[in-house]
């Protein structure tokens, strides 16, 4: 049975671990899209770490048929969900596509990689939600070349209200390993940051788009 809580909780640990996750709230990252934030996330270490790649292929590969059933395609999301999404495809024995984040400039020009059949049933990966807006216009690609997206897995969402609205809008269901709550919930229990840190962390999620730029 797929444990929703025990499996926020460990990828949470994971991806503090190996410093997938970096937590700096006395010294915020910039986005490329000028936000300030406490947080910055790269899973593509997980990559990295036999283990742990390992768990997130087996969890994922869960969380799919828990949220969407039989499926019969993956697709990967460029960059970071090429690699986790053919893990997850082999995993489940399913044919593997990706959407490149713009057109090939050469050759056939295709924005899709790879040949599955028209209508079929496909569950895009990403390794990271943050607005969504990119996720989604792999999906939208996905959709008007002909198939049917049952919805979208990450790794990992900030939890910002942006993204759930952004996919709302886009009538596209979302699940994820793990979010921002559940990081913090880790990070609290096991004293990794003082309290004063931990609010600052809570109170970037309420507005993003202005915090730090005071």
């Amino acid at each position: 049975m797929y444990n929703k809580s025990e499996i926020e909780q460990k990828i949470a640990e994971f991806l503090l671990q190996i410093k997938a996750i970096k937590l700096q709230p006395a010294n915020p990252f910039t986005w490329a899209s000028g936000w300030k934030s406490p947080i910055y996330c790269d899973n593509r270490i997980t990559l990295s770490y036999p283990a742990i790649r390992t768990y997130i292929r087996q969890k994922l590969s869960e969380l799919i048929q828990e949220e969407f059933g039989s499926v019969g395609a993956i697709a990967g999301v460029a960059t970071a969900g090429i690699p986790q999404g053919a893990l997850v495809a082999q995993e489940l024995g399913l044919p593997f596509i990706y959407v490149r984040s713009k057109p090939k400039e050469h050759g056939t020009q295709s924005l899709i990689e790879g040949e599955i059949n028209e209508g079929q049933r496909v569950v895009v990966i990403e390794d990271l939600i943050s607005t969504g807006k990119s996720s989604l216009q792999a999906v939208q690609a996905l959709r008007d070349a002909g198939y049917d997206v049952a919805g979208l897995v990450a790794i990992f969402s900030y939890g910002l209200d942006t993204a759930t609205e952004n996919f709302q809008k886009a009538k596209c269901r979302f699940a994820t390993l793990s979010n921002y709550t559940a990081l913090l919930k880790y990070a609290s229990e096991h004293n990794l940051f003082p309290t004063s840190d931990v609010d600052l962390l809570e109170e970037w999620r309420k507005n993003p788009a202005v915090w730090g730029n005071n």
